[in-house]
């Protein structure tokens, strides 16, 4: 399907070194590419891994050792049938000598090189309006802004962040926002407060956004975070996809769709914003009380008005209400979408992994996202739960 894969890029991208313009192509292509995604994967783990690696000097007696047999094939007086071997040995040694030097110089270069990508931890803020601030320092035309420092911007302010080469975040006025951790494998925010504009062209979970009810994780999208002051937040996706998480609980939410967040819950669950009144009322009662009397009769009243577009927020909806509900929210989703032959309708109401997974692969094609390399239905290939979602400490 693609005549040109990337993989040969993959260490420049990871490493920042292609053009804004390069690596938005790179991540478009990541995005829809599985065989590229998959080794891109196994590329960004093994960085991981290395950057754990403690680094070790070679041995001085390595040094000492060499230097010595060179000295002593210097004193020696080599005769005419001992001319040969030695001087085999001796070209041996040079050899040695020559790759470790060479062996250090590459290291050395590499250090350099992996010390100037790292070295810059930092992030270039531009100012669109009033006087946004950097810790107590206000920014002209540009800042900078430094892994643990704050951005914060009041009622007539704005900034936009260039987030390495993947993306930019505009924020909005009244925001507070701090850059947690930005390298190959991964770039973090953390939304305190206010809105924020994502525009993210990166393959799936690289870039992150932790609040205080939820973390969001991009998969290639553009996307508002809202958080307001006692910590509940609000995620509006325009394009692509969005991963809400918050230890074992997550929505997947995809352009159109909309999804809060409560603090001490985490996400709640996902709806298309053009969903009637009365089905959005129902959700939140059936989000806020899910064991009560008003949220089985909330629960009525969301089918009753669902759409085949709805099964989006009926696929959440099977881990979420209580088992005896689930069989309503099986049948009323089945009505939409049959499951594929091998999922059963046992399995779903015992919330079976591989066969809730399965059918969602199904019924995403419902869910119509528009985003990057979403007209060919490929995006959502890149959707794989999170096996142990980030959790903001707090």
């Amino acid at each position: 399907m693609f005549s040109k894969h990337v993989t040969k890029d993959i260490s420049a991208y990871c490493h920042g070194e292609l053009s804004p313009e390069a690596a938005r192509q790179f991540a478009e292509h990541i995005i829809a590419c599985a065989k590229c995604r998959g080794e891109f994967e196994e590329i960004k783990q093994g960085i991981k891994f290395a950057e754990q690696l403690p680094q070790l000097e070679a041995p001085e007696s390595l040094w000492k050792g060499i230097e010595a047999r060179l000295g002593e094939e210097r004193r020696v007086d080599v005769s005419r049938r001992a001319w040969r071997p030695r001087l085999v040995a001796v070209a041996v040694a040079l050899v040695v000598v020559a790759g470790l030097g060479l062996w250090r110089l590459w290291e050395k270069t590499s250090q350099n090189h992996l010390s100037n990508q790292f070295a810059q931890q930092w992030w270039q803020v531009q100012r669109l309006d009033g006087a946004p601030r950097i810790g107590s320092q206000q920014i002209g035309t540009t800042g900078r802004l430094g892994i643990g420092e704050w951005l914060e911007t009041d009622g007539s302010s704005r900034a936009q962040i260039a987030v390495s080469s993947i993306g930019t975040v505009d924020i909005d006025e009244n925001t507070r926002v701090r850059l947690l951790e930005t390298a190959p494998t991964e770039h973090r925010l953390e939304l305190e407060r206010g809105k924020m504009s994502a525009m993210i062209w990166a393959p799936p979970r690289l870039f992150f956004v932790d609040t205080p009810s939820a973390v969001a994780a991009d998969l290639g999208c553009a996307y508002t975070l809202e958080v307001d002051d006692h910590g509940a937040g609000r995620l509006r996706v325009t394009s692509g996809w969005v991963a809400l998480q918050l230890k074992e609980r997550e929505s997947i939410v995809p352009a159109g769709a909309a999804c809060e967040t409560r603090p001490g819950v985490g996400p709640g669950t996902p709806y298309f914003e053009d969903a009637s009144k009365s089905f959005q009322s129902a959700l939140k009662e059936i989000d806020l009380q899910q064991n009560s009397a008003a949220g089985k009769q909330a629960l009525n009243a969301l089918l009753n008005e669902a759409r085949w577009r709805d099964t989006l927020t009926l696929w959440h909806l099977l881990a979420r209400v209580p088992h005896d509900d689930r069989a309503l929210v099986y049948d009323k989703l089945a009505g939409f979408v049959a499951p594929p032959p091998d999922v059963t309708r046992e399995g779903v109401l015992q919330l079976n992994n591989f066969m809730l997974a399965r059918w969602k692969s199904v019924l995403e094609a419902h869910w119509n996202p528009i985003g990057i390399g979403d007209k060919k239905g490929l995006l959502k290939k890149s959707l794989v739960p999170l096996k142990k979602p980030y959790v903001p400490e707090r």
